[in-house]
């Protein structure tokens, strides 16, 4: 094989290796982490400082600050982050993503594949979930080191050739060109932390005298600084069609690593003199690694301490540079709210959204309830068509969460408790969905009937609003219970069925002595029958729901402090 090809391959393959350990060591660390993402995003709302470290924290799990970064713009587009908060865990995240490089800094070629054979033979032995994903954490780890392995052995010839070495020299020499490069090579890989990888690779390369390397650390922090410019258009790319505070935090994002480039560019020379003294002494070769490691995690910190106290600025301008419009586009009534196709792989993450769209759900069947409990007059008002379509919207609604839950399910990343609660709430889809259908169904009787001019007398009206009223108020209480996991509600719901139960059978009978004293016509009595059915259905779907809070999922299992508050302040 020619030399060059060989060289392009082997490079392009130890950046797959790389790459792809990385993604994996990410999932895995997600899954063993579990409920300890719900704990770390708990602490988004607290001040910026806890807002910072949280990013960080968050970046360090998820092993991306672009992954972190499309969290934030996924929770700022649902509402359950404002925009400073956000801009304090890009912050953060910046920080966390550091952890990548320094952790490539570490010399343990030797152990590669100890690693790798350790994880295999953890996640093939154990059973346990937790220790088979702490497990496949450490065989990704691993991959990743034989990753850059792979591109270290194939950049050995690279050194010595004179025209390379001629190229380096001149980007190591112009700042601003090793700037570009830095982008460059981020926009084609989609990771900053994989083109840092390879930069601690090429920059332990030997030059032609044998000891110091190819391209120096002053010559490597301009393609740093470039790198984390790349970065930042994953996050643009991820706030296309969010809302105007979710473009905001994307903007942020490119201001703070933009500032940082602009400010480290003319203090090259003095910075890499400063990490220089501060990184473990030997031959250039031997510690350029760590020092671009050091070189990465110093700047990230630096523009954070100063971003720390202007965030209230950084607020301001992207305000400036992300106005509002004057007229707001208008949401399609059955498109999720909430939902983002970008988080199905981070579920500690979208549950919170799925649950902020279920109650969005759950409130249409509540409205239909209390439309049918107010109807004034001889019959159910005009609003019935509202009915009507409330119950489309809902169904459509329902439709696109359950298709999401299964798209979460298809990551393949969700631990078994998350898939779970994930199976409880596509139970409660179920039952808000079918009390949507009951509540069309009487709907469409009484429709039908008052086309027919034989309308339901003063009498039936008021014991199906009283029957509704019970219904409505089992709804809210079964609702609550999911929300908040509260089972206090759950032997008065019972009991309201109990109750129902009971005006059903009174409804019948009633009906039956209006019908003998001809107050009710009597072909009516199919139709309200199946009404008093449908009440009757609708009040086991409520126990069922409440039931399902206290044994299968309740969204406090998932959702942050905060998370709950918006989740009922919406309700």
């Amino acid at each position: 094989m020619n030399k060059t090809v060989e060289i392009i391959f082997g490079l392009v393959g130890g950046l797959a290796i790389f790459i792809f350990g990385m993604n994996m060591m990410s999932e895995c660390l997600q899954k063993a982490a579990g409920d300890k993402m719900k704990k770390i995003l708990s602490m988004l709302t607290k001040n910026p400082v806890l807002g910072v470290l949280a990013g960080a924290l968050t970046t360090a799990v998820l092993q991306s600050s672009s992954a972190t970064t499309v969290m934030v713009i996924g929770f700022v587009s649902a509402g359950l982050m404002t925009l400073p908060q956000a801009v304090s865990i890009i912050l953060g995240a910046n920080i966390g993503t550091t952890m990548t490089a320094q952790i490539i800094a570490f010399k343990i070629s030797d152990y590669i594949y100890v690693f790798i054979f350790i994880g295999f033979l953890i996640n093939f032995i154990c059973k346990s979930e937790k220790i088979k994903n702490i497990g496949q954490t450490i065989f990704a780890f691993g991959l990743l080191f034989l990753g850059i392995e792979t591109m270290g052995d194939v950049m050995k010839p690279l050194a010595s050739s004179p025209i390379f070495t001629e190229m380096i020299a001149k980007v190591a020499h112009i700042p601003v060109l090793g700037v570009c490069v830095g982008t460059l090579m981020t926009l084609v890989v989609q990771s900053s932390s994989a083109t840092i990888a390879v930069l601690q690779n090429f920059a332990s390369q030997a030059g032609p005298d044998g000891v110091t390397s190819i391209i120096g650390l002053a010559g490597a922090i301009p393609i740093l600084l470039g790198d984390n410019i790349g970065t930042t258009i994953t996050a643009l790319l991820a706030s296309v069609g969010q809302s105007k505070d979710a473009k905001r935090t994307a903007v942020a994002h490119c201001i703070f690593n933009l500032s940082g480039a602009f400010l480290f560019i003319w203090l090259v020379k003095p910075y890499a003199y400063l990490i220089q003294q501060i990184s473990p002494k030997g031959n250039e070769v031997d510690v350029i690694a760590r020092q671009i490691a050091n070189a990465h995690t110093g700047f990230n910190l630096t523009m954070t301490l100063l971003w720390i106290p202007l965030i209230w600025l950084m607020v301001k301008i992207v305000m400036k540079l992300v106005p509002d419009q004057k007229g707001k586009m208008q949401l399609i009534p059955s498109a999720p709210k909430y939902l983002d196709d970008k988080l199905v792989g981070q579920p500690a993450a979208a549950l919170q959204l799925v649950a902020k769209e279920v109650v969005r759900c759950s409130k249409l069947v509540e409205d239909m309830l209390r439309e049918i409990k107010e109807g004034k007059g001889k019959d159910i008002p005009v609003t019935l068509k509202d009915i009507v379509e409330k119950a489309e919207i809902e169904h459509e609604l329902n439709t696109s969460i359950t298709d999401y839950l299964s798209a979460m399910y298809s990551e393949g990343v969700m631990t078994e408790e998350q898939a779970a609660q994930s199976t409880g709430i596509i139970y409660v889809l179920c039952d808000i969905d079918r009390m949507a259908d009951l509540c069309r169904e009487i709907g469409e009787n009484v429709t039908e009937n008052s086309d027919k001019k034989q309308k339901l007398s003063k009498d039936a009206l008021k014991e199906l609003k009283k029957s509704i009223s019970v219904i409505l108020e089992m709804y809210e209480d079964a609702m609550h219970g999911i929300i908040t996991g509260e089972d206090a509600f759950s032997d008065d719901i019972k009991e309201k069925k109990n109750e129902v139960l009971l005006l059903d059978e009174n409804m019948r009978l009633a009906h039956a002595q209006r019908v003998a004293k001809k107050k009710c016509d009597a072909k009516l009595t199919i139709t309200y029958n199946n009404i008093i059915h449908a009440i009757d259905r609708m009040g086991n779907n409520c126990v069922n729901l409440i039931d399902t809070a206290l044994n299968q999922v309740n969204f406090k299992a998932f959702l942050t402090e905060d998370g709950t508050k918006e989740i009922m302040s919406a309700e």
